[in-house]
């Protein structure tokens, strides 16, 4: 990775002063939503740092927004979630493609650490493969009206709407839909094993303003696919900062435990997880922050190939080291509510979600096949 510049410097120590204001209450959220968190980072001016000013973001890289990430989701698990979130998936698509009225609409009230915009692309039919998605929008007496069903979607009960991919009849877009528009019905509400809910809801003649279409047509849905190569690097940072924290707490664990007359951490079986564990993370952070870097400055996303290779790799990487951090610490992180216990369940979650480790294996692959290894003067 390259050198931070200094201004990313400052804001990766201001934004890593203000989440150690954040470990007290670590690790005890359990689904619930850390909102006096978001609303300290927003009064700091650190929350949704990529989101345009106008909206009340600091309209920085989103290599920024992944500092912010890693700094705080090192602290907080739950934080750093909600934060990469915000930041780098569903908020961050209306900024990017959505029309004047739709940005003030949602945007200055997540901005501000008070609202949650999810991202609804699942179906039940329809999970990694995209094309076989049935939620429409057809044309009916001059308005645009939606119909379908969407599920497993993050933050349904404390949010306010989700950018909702659909297909349009000329091919696959993406609206923004209220939860409390006439139509919109849950229909289940499930706890995975982070703690938190994933909705599933239907789509019933829900009538879509023209104003809240993000992208319709070929070409603007490509552009959205191609941002989503941000969404996987901010799942990579995140995961590396829920490994590291596992890490620190294996270093902290094994300094103080004793056994046979010294501390674990002398026995070179545990110096060597340590070890091991460390030239992981770090070659995953390595890895997410210059896939961010070479793209930063000219183009809107990183390419597939590199994003889909971090996010493969630093998922991995964190339940590995998240599990080898709970072999240190034995028998008191496998029970229920130990930070490590709590992470283990955080860590698993991302081989699924932003797209899965068999997604990002056939990406690569198919890269590979066509355009060979990336040339020297392209990393």
């Amino acid at each position: 990775m390259r050198a931070l510049t200094a201004e990313q410097r400052e804001f990766a120590e201001r934004a890593e002063s203000v989440a150690a204001e954040f470990t007290d209450d670590a690790y005890t959220w359990h689904g619930d939503v850390p909102w006096e968190n978001l609303e300290e980072l927003a009064e700091a001016d650190l929350y949704c740092p990529s989101i345009s000013e106008e909206y009340g973001g600091q309209g920085l890289s989103d290599l920024t927004a992944m500092l912010l990430t890693e700094a705080v989701g090192r602290e907080c698990p739950d934080t750093g979630w909600f934060t990469y979130m915000q930041s780098m998936v569903a908020p961050r698509a209306i900024d990017l493609f959505g029309s004047d009225s739709v940005k003030e609409e949602f945007l200055p009230a997540v901005t501000a650490g008070e609202s949650f915009v999810s991202i609804a692309i699942s179906e039940p039919e329809a999970g990694s493969d995209v094309g076989s998605m049935t939620t429409e929008v057809t044309e009916e007496d001059g308005r645009l009206v939606c119909n379908g069903e969407k599920t497993w979607v993050g933050g349904v009960p404390f949010g306010d709407a989700a950018v909702t991919w659909v297909r349009f009849p000329e091919g696959l877009g993406s609206v923004v839909i209220p939860y409390d528009d006439p139509g919109v019905e849950i229909q289940e509400v499930y706890t995975n094993m982070a703690g938190y809910s994933q909705t599933h809801f239907t789509i019933d003649d829900v009538v879509v303003p023209e104003r809240r279409v993000l992208t319709r047509g070929q070409e603007a849905f490509k552009e959205q696919l191609v941002s989503l190569n941000w969404e996987r690097l901010g799942s990579s940072i995140l995961t590396v900062a829920w490994a590291e924290a596992a890490l620190e707490r294996a270093l902290s664990y094994a300094s103080e435990r004793e056994q046979f007359g010294r501390t674990i951490d002398e026995f070179q079986g545990i110096e060597w997880k340590l070890a091991e564990m460390y030239r992981q993370v770090e070659t995953a952070a390595s890895l997410a922050y210059a896939s961010a870097a070479g793209a930063e400055g000219h183009e809107r996303a990183p390419p597939r190939l590199q994003t889909s290779t971090a996010k493969l790799h630093c998922s991995r990487v964190a339940e590995e080291v998240v599990s080898e951090a709970v072999q240190i610490v034995g028998a008191r992180a496998y029970q229920q509510g130990h930070p490590l216990e709590y992470l283990y369940r955080f860590a698993r979650s991302r081989r699924i979600a932003a797209g899965t480790d068999e997604m990002q294996l056939n990406t690569i692959a198919r890269a590979l096949e066509e355009r060979g290894l990336p040339a020297v003067s392209e990393r």
